[in-house]
């Protein structure tokens, strides 16, 4: 595990799940975002995941906030310096 993952990331991760307020068609709207577990090659790690589309800008702000990578219907977001190995383990 990363050592400067925040408590705050791994309670996202015990929890399971959390809702965020996100822009979506200009419009704010409170988006629930599950924790799931993908495998990628021999690494398996933790993302939070929603079926629905939305803007890559927002996608970035959340990974920045929550600290974790984010997958939409339209992309994937690390959080900034972040690959898939930092967050193995969680």
């Amino acid at each position: 595990m990363a050592a400067d993952i925040t408590g705050k990331t791994l309670e996202i991760i015990k929890k399971g799940s959390i809702k965020i307020r996100v822009v979506r068609s200009g419009m704010f709207q409170q988006m629930t975002f599950e924790v799931k577990r993908v495998t990628l090659g021999n690494i398996e790690y933790a993302e939070l995941f929603t079926e629905r589309m939305i803007d890559m800008s927002e996608l970035k702000r959340i990974a920045l906030e929550t600290g974790l990578p984010v997958e939409a219907q339209n992309g994937r977001i690390f959080p900034p310096g972040k690959v898939a190995s930092d967050f193995q383990g969680l």
